[in-house]
């Protein structure tokens, strides 16, 4: 990509901030971090020190008033906070990013896509795991039809942290939209209907484990997609023995993975795409999953398939893309709203004990 790189206003250096955007923010080609909005100090203190040209501003309205010299608007503040930034955002003239869950409802979502549409904008939703390795690899045997017809698919994202951290997510709040289902459950439900399209049903069970928790901690979401497929979405904070994070059986085989994609531990670490010769993404052998029939992998059954490495870069390269109308919005809000109405179907199911009808 050539020409002057699109400059990016991130509003939010806390983990999603600093860990996820920011990072890939400056690996992209044709896009440079520009202003890191933050008020702690020691965050300000840390975001110079990791990006010495990069400008701050303890306020959003700072990056509302000089518009004009900013291309896009990064949202990773706390999640209340998503949709009064967005719609700051696109009333300043600006193209729009914004963390998962991009709202608290499905509506809310929809107005924000609507106005960025009123508005000539481009309104993507960060959700990142659509290029995880295990589900990149997936998908290209679902493609290849090596599992056959799909009948069931099982996705965990299980933690064993049975001591609260605290903070907003952990919040009985509804108003900060805390607990795993809006926050680990916006990635397994927005994978689901990735895979295996719309939803007809919904059925839910949302529980509050932990001494002193006050929103769910463990969480299973059942749904029915029109396709057929019934997907089996699992998480938990609450785990002791983690279970495989993708379970998928076909008419002609199953394919079973272990072990969480590797990227995020990578960019907790320090590490970052492309500054060293290792390969982006990738995991050793001894992670690959493996595909069969007849036999559990845990005794040998099935082969090894090679995992595809994980590409969290390829979201941003897909965004100043986009915006340079050379490809499509890499995840629109209006699929972001899909997967919402999904997520509030789980959480009527699981407070009032029914399967909920899409």
């Amino acid at each position: 990509m050539t020409g002057t790189p699109l400059r990016v206003g991130l509003v939010g250096y806390g983990l999603a901030g600093s860990v996820f955007h920011a990072p890939l923010i400056a690996a992209t080609q044709g896009i440079t971090l520009d202003t890191v909005v933050t008020s702690n100090p020691e965050r300000q203190a840390q975001a110079r020190a990791e990006y010495p040209d990069v400008r701050v501003a303890a306020s959003a309205d700072e990056l509302w008033a000089r518009a004009d010299e900013l291309d896009l608007i990064v949202v990773a503040s706390p999640n209340k906070t998503h949709v009064p930034l967005a719609t700051a955002a696109l009333e300043a003239g600006l193209p729009v990013v914004v963390d998962k869950p991009v709202a608290g409802t499905a509506a809310e979502a929809r107005a924000l896509a609507e106005l960025a549409e009123k508005r000539g904008l481009l309104l993507s939703v960060f959700q990142n795991r659509r290029w995880d390795n295990d589900f990149l690899t997936l998908r290209r045997l679902i493609a290849d039809g090596e599992l056959g017809e799909v009948y069931r698919f099982e996705s965990r994202f299980e933690r064993w942290r049975p001591q609260l951290k605290g903070g907003w997510r952990e919040s009985g709040d509804p108003a900060e939209i805390g607990g795993l289902l809006y926050d680990l459950g916006s990635h397994v439900v927005d994978q689901a209907l990735v895979l295996f399209g719309p939803v007809t049903s919904v059925y839910a069970e949302a529980d509050v484990r932990r001494e002193g928790a006050r929103t769910d901690d463990d969480t299973f979401i059942a749904l029915t997609h029109d396709s057929g497929v019934r997907s089996h979405l699992y998480v938990s904070a609450t785990t002791a023995q983690l279970g495989p994070r993708f379970r998928v059986l076909g008419s002609k085989a199953g394919y079973v993975k272990h072990g969480l994609d590797p990227q995020e531990a990578a960019l907790r670490d320090g590490s970052r795409p492309g500054a060293s010769g290792a390969e982006w993404g990738a995991e050793p052998e001894e992670l690959w999953g493996r595909l069969g029939a007849g036999e559990s992998p845990v005794t040998g059954g099935g082969s090894p398939v090679p995992t595809l490495p994980g590409d969290y870069p390829a979201y941003y390269a897909a965004v100043a893309g986009a915006l340079h109308a050379d490809g499509p919005n890499p995840v629109t809000a209006q699929e972001a709203a899909a997967a919402l109405d999904v997520l509030e179907a789980a959480r009527r199911s699981a407070a009032e004990k029914v399967t909920v009808t899409l």
